[in-house]
């Protein structure tokens, strides 16, 4: 059918032709599938994809993963929920609805392969596979992205599918915010779904509300409001205890013995250091990681204190939380609060890694100077890098976590590792960190 007509029979007007791309366009097949956290890593997952609103009833299919072809036929049926989406409440949005259907997995077996593939009568994705998380501590990796935002198909792609090149087996991402530039813009998180494209759908990803995924809708109240996708196309873990704001941008996610605490530095933000203060004081964790978008300490010249880290920070602090990943400043900076009181012998031992990445092509200059003026927060830099695309492997095995940033050309930029001890906690950064 010519664009034209197509565009007049979906009901979407000739003022916004120009913003239409073919591939955006939702139809009876499943697109932008993504995979998500939602419960228990070790014996659940959840699934969203998209279609067009003929689409009124969707399912998930989901089996053991065998080498025989014929392990489709184990396979379970699961109704998604279906949600229905009017992308025309923003003027930029060439579309107008759209369903986006969503299933949790739940009772799978820890540690084992499954496929599964998601659409109605015949439009079917392909079978996926993933494996779900091991009860017990064992290794594991996952890749860490800064601000993807801009020329997402263009040039974040090439970072995203070197990541897949360089470590094929981590389980998860951390996309850390500002996944696109305009957060209501359909055709903007088209280009971020097609760039990641099957990535997204095979390795879990945890995506981090940043402030480019807030932005007003004409005609709203409220002076900004989170993406009008981001409930539809996430399915993330729900808090009961925090405000309904926060819901699908606050959770926390344990796997093999990590925990993963992801803050939303834009909403509720005292009501997120209790729960920080919470997750952080709970047992049964060899490794605290916490993810959000604002830097704690910012590379760029002339960045404001953030009230998310006036309140934030003396917690971070307090329970020395091994690990922070940032992004918002488009540079690269790692450095580290030391312990305070130390002896000369253990002049390599710290509190927490603070990082500050950016894995798309919009790029900032690093200020030393500003960088420098947080030494009265006992804050000291490690390494610098700027107007590169980067992406970070994490890899944990038991109380070694090694850390290596990587170049979008598969080059290491930078690598520490870090060893813990089991009884006192205290961590120290191998000498050969730069």
């Amino acid at each position: 059918m010519a664009a034209s007509l197509l565009m007049a029979a979906l009901g979407w007007t000739h003022g916004n032709e120009a913003q239409l791309h073919h591939w955006e366009i939702a139809s009876p097949d499943p697109d932008r599938i993504f995979l998500s956290f939602c419960g228990d890593p070790a014996t659940s997952r959840a699934v969203t994809w998209r279609t067009d609103p003929g689409v009124e009833t969707a399912t998930a299919q989901i089996a053991p993963a065998t080498a025989d072809p014929k392990f489709s036929d184990a396979a379970i049926t699961l109704k998604a929920n279906t949600e229905k989406v009017e992308l025309n409440l923003h003027p930029g949005n060439a579309q107008g609805t759209v369903h986006y259907h969503s299933v949790v997995f739940n009772d799978l077996q820890p540690d084992t392969l499954y496929a599964y593939r998601v659409g109605s009568e015949e439009n079917w994705s392909e079978w996926i596979q993933f494996r779900t998380a091991n009860k017990a501590p064992e290794p594991f990796s996952f890749v860490y992205f800064g601000d993807a935002q801009n020329d997402n198909l263009s040039k974040w792609s090439r970072v995203i599918r070197m990541s897949y090149q360089i470590a094929p087996d981590a389980m998860f991402s951390i996309h850390a915010g500002d996944m696109v530039n305009s957060a209501h813009l359909d055709l903007e998180w088209a280009e971020w779904f097609k760039a990641g494209g099957w990535i997204h759908s095979h390795r879990t990803g945890i995506p981090v509300a940043g402030n480019h995924e807030y932005r007003p809708i004409p005609g709203f109240e409220d002076d900004r409001v989170i993406s009008m996708t981001w409930r539809p196309q996430f399915t993330l873990p729900e808090e009961p205890a925090l405000p309904d704001l926060l819901q699908e941008s606050v959770y926390t996610i344990d796997y093999q013995g990590v925990r993963i605490i992801v803050l939303n530095c834009l909403a509720e933000l005292e009501a997120q250091a209790e729960y920080l203060r919470k997750q952080l004081s709970r047992p049964g964790a060899k490794w605290t990681i916490l993810t959000s978008h604002f830097s704690m300490f910012s590379p760029r010249k002339g960045r404001p204190e953030y009230k998310s880290t006036k309140l934030w920070l003396p917690i971070i602090e307090e329970f020395g939380v091994d690990l922070v990943l940032q992004g918002h400043d488009h540079a690269y900076a790692r450095g580290h609060q030391p312990i305070r009181e130390t002896s000369e012998e253990s002049s390599n031992s710290f509190q927490t890694m603070y990082v500050t990445s950016v894995s798309g092509p919009k790029q900032y200059a690093v200020s030393r100077e500003s960088l420098a003026d947080f030494g009265s927060k006992d804050y000291q830099l490690d390494a610098v890098g700027e107007q590169k695309q980067f992406f970070q492997v994490i890899e944990v095995d038991g109380y070694t976590l090694t850390y290596t940033a990587y170049t979008a050309t598969g080059e290491i930029f930078d690598k520490v590792v870090i060893l813990k001890d089991s009884e006192t906690g205290i961590k120290e950064m191998s000498p050969t960190a730069k």
